[in-house]
């Protein structure tokens, strides 16, 4: 990948893992509305655009998160530590529109980010996901807990 624009690491991951998102999305047919603030607990929603046997136009938000920490991604999990604060507003039993994690796994090296060629467009970063109301309970008293998201749920 040629060059380097300057932008900050924690900056190019975010970035990254909302370009990642977006093109999943694009590619099933789905369109993204962008939050000004991440809250709320999200980052993003995801919209469908169409009637469904339950569903009209289905919605679900996106609290995201990107890491290059590759002993975070166990044999059957994926471990993501999270605020106490950023937890209960992600799981609220009280939201409206289902709201899920998922925490990009991305190469150290930012140079394997992406390969564009000939052949396509190719990354080997990966994404985990689980709803948020999957995620578990917080101990009284902790200021964090960690999550684990489902291995089968990461995609390549």
């Amino acid at each position: 990948m040629p060059g380097d624009g300057g932008l900050p690491i924690t900056a190019r991951q975010e970035q990254f893992s909302l370009a990642f998102v977006r093109m999943v999305a694009a590619a099933a047919g789905c369109s993204i509305k962008s939050h000004e603030t991440d809250y709320d607990g999200v980052d993003i929603t995801i919209v469908a655009s169409r009637e469904y046997a339950r569903f009209y136009c289905p919605e679900l938000e996106l609290q995201l998160k990107c890491t290059t920490r590759h002993s975070r991604l166990k044999a059957d999990h994926l471990a993501w530590p999270l605020e106490r604060d950023r937890f209960l507003k992600l799981v609220s039993p009280k939201r409206f529109v289902p709201a899920l994690l998922g925490v990009l796994l991305i190469p150290e090296d930012p140079d394997q980010l992406l390969d564009l060629s000939e052949d396509g467009l190719t990354s080997p970063s990966r994404m985990c996901w689980e709803y948020a109301a999957k995620l578990g309970e917080i101990e009284d008293g902790k200021s964090s807990t960690t999550v684990h998201l489902p291995r089968s749920t990461c995609s390549m």
